[in-house]
């Protein structure tokens, strides 16, 4: 029964060790965010990653972020768009599978081989969200588009690893 806890746990550890953290990207397309201040209290924001959602969540963080060091309190999002590059897994593969079991009192041997054949799934890559800002002080308008920069910086810290 331990290591029915012990090995998801360790499945949850290591997937979040293996998460890249919120940082700026080192170049262009690679993970993490780059923004650019097109003028007064208006930017553009992009967030890499290899996860669609977090990518969205991340660069709405920035946003926040920005928002806060301007000493503004929210954020309306003008322009949103998302760019996706995709890369697919290649080459055939051969696996090779065994298992026993038992029920009462007889018991068996199991194996078996399989042989896999891409057909164009499978794809993974990178996706970009990007966000097109303005950002403002007082109450938030009421539109879908605007956020509250604060509790949109407390409610996605936790997310950013």
């Amino acid at each position: 029964m331990k290591h029915a806890i012990l090995i998801p746990a360790l499945a949850l550890v290591a997937a979040c060790a293996t998460s890249t953290a919120y940082a700026p990207a080192k170049k262009e397309g690679a993970v993490g965010y780059m923004s650019q201040q097109l003028e007064t209290g208006r930017h553009r924001i992009s967030y890499t990653d290899t996860d669609p959602l977090r990518a969205r969540n991340m660069a709405l963080l920035r946003a926040s972020e920005i928002t806060l060091m301007e000493g503004k309190d929210w954020f309306e999002i003008t322009h949103e768009g998302m760019e996706t590059e995709q890369k697919r897994g290649g080459g055939t593969s051969i696996s090779v599978g065994g298992g026993t079991g038992s029920y009462g009192r007889s018991s068996s041997v199991g194996v078996g081989v399989g042989f896999g054949i891409p057909l164009g799934g499978g794809s993974s890559g990178r996706s970009t969200q990007i966000l097109e800002i303005v950002t403002g002080a007082g109450p938030k308008p009421d539109k879908a588009e605007a956020y509250d920069a604060r509790s949109v910086e407390m409610n996605l810290r936790v997310a950013s690893y």
